[in-house]
């Protein structure tokens, strides 16, 4: 069982989700498409928040993108990118309510030192 994906990996619809540091190398997996998702979000990541960075509108926090036959949500907390890929068509709502739960528990304090 993983130690962070967990709450994401048995939701209806689940295909694969990661946990990736800012490098986009994946920490934790499960399923298929991990390294597309762990190294290509990582860059859109990046891309977003140098495209915000002039505007002064923070930090990139959620990601979506829905393509032909998936549905992508992914959070962000500090270094740390949790995402996870659905099968097109699924309410994405309880993932995106687990990842937000999971982004929050990886930026409480002390949370570091409990991996």
């Amino acid at each position: 069982m993983s130690a962070h994906l967990g709450p994401v990996i048995d939701l209806p619809g689940v295909e694969g989700a990661v946990l990736s540091g800012a490098d986009g190398l994946s920490l934790e997996s499960y399923g298929h498409y991990t390294e597309l998702l762990a190294a290509e979000l990582s860059a859109l990541r990046a891309v977003f928040e140098r495209a915000a960075r002039p505007g002064g509108v923070g930090h990139v926090s959620r990601l979506a993108i829905t393509t032909d036959s998936l549905e992508i949500v992914a959070v962000t907390a500090g270094p740390y990118l949790a995402a996870v890929a659905l099968t097109r068509g699924v309410d994405t709502r309880a993932a995106q309510q687990a990842l937000a739960r999971m982004a929050l528990s990886m930026a409480l304090p002390g949370a570091a030192n409990a991996r």
